[in-house]
């Protein structure tokens, strides 16, 4: 079945610590995230510090090798609260309500920079390659480039497959320094189902 994007279950931190068990990065949302001043914020936030260290390094890793390519390519957003969800979803521009997997430290938006601006003219597809070779999931194929996807966003990165995206947002999961998505065993049977039922279940 596809996983249902729910609201975020770990608000408490007691409870986080309680679910994830003393994995260092479990602490991030308690230690980065929770006390930053933004955390409410219904503006747009870019700052990559709210990127989970593991994330943070992958989506350097993938700014720099564009650049190596010939794109140039920046920081859109990064962490997204309830908050501003709501207010995109008001404003028409996402069809999901309730936050994801911006809202762990676990994703982030790339844009190409024109002049120091950002721009979403161009096509994109090389962002999945370097995506894949980091170890994270494109939103341009979520995953599996084998089956159609009727939701596509493709400045979309994120260290989460989809097959565990309903356990991240229940607070029973977090990745470990060594996770990588595209080896996480329930990950392609769903994104097989995903692509054949063309229902997405995704998280932006």
């Amino acid at each position: 079945m596809p996983v249902a994007v729910r609201s975020p279950a770990w608000d408490s931190a007691v409870t986080w610590d309680a679910v994830l068990g003393g994995i260092s990065l479990a602490s991030f949302y308690r230690d980065v995230i929770a006390i930053d001043p933004r955390v409410d914020s219904v503006d747009r936030i870019d700052d990559p510090n709210l990127l989970e260290p593991i994330t943070r390094r992958l989506v350097q890793q993938i700014i720099v090798q564009a650049q190596a390519m010939g794109f140039d390519v920046m920081i859109y957003e990064t962490y997204r609260s309830q908050a501003r969800q709501r207010q995109l979803f008001s404003q028409h521009v996402t069809q999901l309500q309730n936050v994801g997997v911006h809202h762990y430290g676990l994703a982030c938006d790339l844009v190409r920079a024109v002049d120091g601006e950002p721009s979403w003219e161009g096509d994109l597809s090389f962002l999945g390659q370097l995506a894949s070779s980091a170890g994270l999931i494109w939103g341009g194929d979520w995953g599996n480039s084998h089956v159609p996807h009727t939701f596509i966003d493709t400045h979309h990165v994120q260290r989460c497959a989809v097959a565990r995206q309903g356990d991240l947002f229940a607070g029973n999961w977090y990745p470990d320094d060594s996770y990588n998505p595209h080896r996480d065993k329930p990950h392609l049977p769903l994104a097989r189902e995903l692509g054949s039922t063309g229902d997405s279940g995704l998280d932006m």
